[in-house]
């Protein structure tokens, strides 16, 4: 019994999470819809490349490659106060943009949207600009 209500929970929050990769023109209708963007690189990504304008710096891995969850989430209140509040998420490749993406799908973030390619060869690749700050 405690099985089956389990797999009820699970799936029902599944049925309602929208995880979705977004190409560049689609991320940047959702952006000006007002959807928060999250950039989760480094602070030398960041540097590198600059930012899509507008996007909060909330690096998700910890420079030695863990995640800071605990740190992550508090900042993620700061623009959010629902899980069924949409936003947008980006890294250099969409590696770990895309990790992050399905954890927040199974933790039941309702609308998560990542940026194909990442900020590297979705972004920049199809001709939109980044700031450096």
């Amino acid at each position: 019994m405690k099985k089956i209500w389990l797999m009820t929970a699970l799936l029902s929050v599944s049925l309602f999470a929208e995880f979705k990769t977004v190409d560049a023109d689609t991320f940047a209708k959702l952006q000006a819809k007002g959807y928060p963007v999250i950039d989760i690189r480094t602070p030398m990504e960041w540097k590198q490349t600059g930012i899509i304008k507008g996007a909060h710096k909330m690096m998700f891995f910890a420079p030695n490659g863990q995640p800071d969850i605990a740190n992550w989430f508090f900042e993620l209140g700061h623009l959010v106060k629902s899980r069924k509040d949409p936003i947008l998420i980006y890294c250099a490749h969409a590696n770990r943009s895309n990790a992050l993406g399905k954890g927040l799908d199974q933790m039941g973030f309702e609308h998560v949207y990542e940026l194909k390619g990442g900020i590297e060869n979705g972004w920049i690749k199809a001709g939109k600009k980044t700031v450096k700050e």
